[in-house]
């Protein structure tokens, strides 16, 4: 049986199962009664991992969630097409398609071969898992030009070898390896 966790004990990043659905917690707010009698009230803001919807919702803090049975398994992105992206499961071998809702805007920062992490729910592919920071080539950047730097922001648009354009310090050239971070989509520094 799996294991129960109280809704008190959520934290961001908590994956937790609701109505036989897996979700991650966003964000976790306690608030505690000020009458006597009073329960205690945890306020999750929560993103569905199958739809990736987010909403919050007030539980009770002795409410309790199932583990979902959620894992991780590397893949190798193989390619995409009119069908969806194409993952090869490193552990069996077995090929799965993920669709664009599936996806986000992961496909920003893949490239053919990439390994990532492949969310599967009850052995179901739900969505990926991509690592903090990735390293692309930037394929196209203008020549930074002095005399930008009224405005304060010292920074010009650079477009990436997956088609992401991000924007990066005047001193990065076309051709140079960047890495990025994920969540943000921000340049993180040369490598």
């Amino acid at each position: 049986m799996a294991a129960l966790i109280d809704a008190i004990n959520v934290k961001r990043r908590t994956l937790f199962e609701l109505e036989n659905t897996p979700y991650v917690c966003l964000d976790a707010e306690i608030s505690s009664p000020t009458a006597r009698g009073g329960q205690t009230l945890v306020r999750l803001k929560m993103r569905n991992l199958l739809t990736s919807q987010v909403f919050d919702r007030t539980f009770k803090a002795n409410d309790k969630f199932k583990e979902p049975d959620l894992v991780l398994v590397p893949a190798s992105y193989l390619y995409s097409d009119n069908d969806g992206s194409h993952f090869m499961d490193q552990e069996s071998f077995e090929t799965h398609t993920l669709s664009p809702d599936m996806l986000g805007n992961a496909l920003d920062f893949l490239l053919e071969g990439a390994i990532i992490q492949l969310h599967k729910f009850n052995g179901n592919p739900i969505g990926l898992q991509l690592p903090q920071f990735v390293e692309l080539t930037i394929t196209r950047a203008e020549p930074g030009v002095r005399g930008d730097t009224s405005s304060g922001s010292v920074t010009k648009p650079a477009t990436l070898e997956t088609g992401l354009v991000i924007k990066v310090p005047l001193f990065v050239k076309e051709g140079e390896k960047v890495k990025v971070a994920t969540e943000t989509a921000e340049f993180s520094g040369r490598v």
